[in-house]
């Protein structure tokens, strides 16, 4: 008998899961609202449905019989996969710590407990609000949006309170968590779980646009890391993934690496990261199939991950801040390490968050990719 699995959400950061599901055999079934719901012209069956209305995708998985329940890219998805799995008895975290998996706020409390390297922050929920006991500069951010939405560096105390506004606009539960800003180079961690047991897949870098808003531009894996650190790093995440009782499918750590070589923990998720780094990047550095590791955590078939390839892969985002990719993309067929390409929109724009990049092209090579121009 086909086995059945649904697929919480539906934009382009589902699609690769969807594919390799159905690459796999299995029966799929997509929820998601239907604007920009690319999945539902390649799922088996496609439900109008947004992913916040947990209890209409709980009824329909039971009518439907779903094997597993997954996503792979969203946040708010992690949400409602959580509160499905642990209703019909499927593998799954545990729902009672869906909160602190994906709210920031929650989060930065569960790493104080656990004694975790992290930023001093405060919760604030009206841009009237002044914190005292901060220092500045500070990171303003939603407390539960990705994709550097409404994220802000303030500098200091009488520019805050446009930031939290912003900050205030883009959260879906009007929350706002402000953290002391960390000088140090960007990196994340990629990791699967089974049965409380992580394995770490990649380190990755991280190249972001300037203050304020610090946008990804690029991705690169593996990670510039020497061996003290990258195990300092894994001891670390393997750590926040216990507090936050993550124990099954992809998680996304991001750290900052500071000066004296200390890591300090940004925020995890329990998922993949975004921007291709789980969906392709992984794979192709180390040959280990992190879509199909995901679903078969889902189905409860998960084998122990075996890395078979030691290759530098990565990502580079077009906007008017590199527009000197723009020539690269256009003429991708000079480039041999170059494994995709698109343009999704030809006007360049100045760049706030991860939704106004024009584009994108994913390389894998013997060696770090730098294209002439940069």
């Amino acid at each position: 008998m086909v086995k059945k699995i649904a697929i919480i959400g539906g934009s382009y950061l589902q699609l690769p899961l969807v594919r390799k599901a159905k690459e796999m055999g299995l029966e799929t079934h997509c929820f998601a609202w239907s604007e920009g719901a690319v999945c539902k012209d390649v799922a088996d069956f496609f439900y109008p449905i947004s992913i916040t209305e947990k209890d209409a995708i709980l009824a329909e998985c039971k009518r439907i019989g779903v094997d597993a329940v997954v996503t792979i890219a969203s946040d708010l998805a992690v949400l409602t996969v959580n509160y499905i799995a642990q209703q019909l008895h499927l593998i799954g975290n545990d729902d009672r710590y869906s909160c602190d998996m994906t709210n920031k706020y929650a989060m930065r409390n569960c790493f104080r407990r656990a004694g975790l390297p992290s930023p001093a922050f405060a919760r604030v929920t009206s841009e009237n609000e002044t914190i005292s006991e901060m220092t500045y500069p500070v990171i303003v951010k939603p407390t539960d949006r990705s994709g550097s939405r409404g994220v802000e560096k303030v500098e200091e105390c009488k520019t805050l309170q446009t930031a939290v506004k912003r900050a205030l606009n883009e959260s879906f539960a009007k929350e706002v968590v402000v953290e002391e800003f960390i000088k140090g180079r960007e990196i994340s961690v990629e990791s699967i779980s089974w049965k409380g047991k992580h394995y770490i897949l990649a380190f990755t870098d991280k190249v972001t646009t300037e203050e304020p808003y610090f946008v990804e531009l690029e991705h690169h894996q593996p990670a510039q890391l020497s061996d003290e650190t990258r195990e300092m790093v894994g001891e670390i995440v393997k750590s926040a993934l216990n507090a936050l009782h993550i124990s099954y499918g992809a998680s996304h750590a991001e750290l900052k690496i500071q000066e004296n070589g200390q890591p300090v923990l940004i925020e995890v998720g329990a998922r993949m990261g975004g921007d291709f780094i789980g969906s392709d990047l992984v794979q192709l550095s180390t040959g280990y199939d992190f879509l199909r590791g995901v679903i078969e955590v889902a189905l409860g078939t998960f084998h122990e991950p075996i890395l078979t390839k030691n290759m530098y892969s990565g990502v580079y985002f077009l906007s008017e801040e590199t527009k000197h990719l723009l020539h690269v993309i256009e003429k991708v067929e000079r480039y041999p390490e170059i494994v995709q390409a698109e343009i999704t929109d030809m006007q360049l724009h100045q760049i706030t968050c991860s939704a106004d990049r024009s584009g994108y092209f994913i390389y894998q090579s013997n060696k770090r990719f730098v294209p002439l121009g940069r």
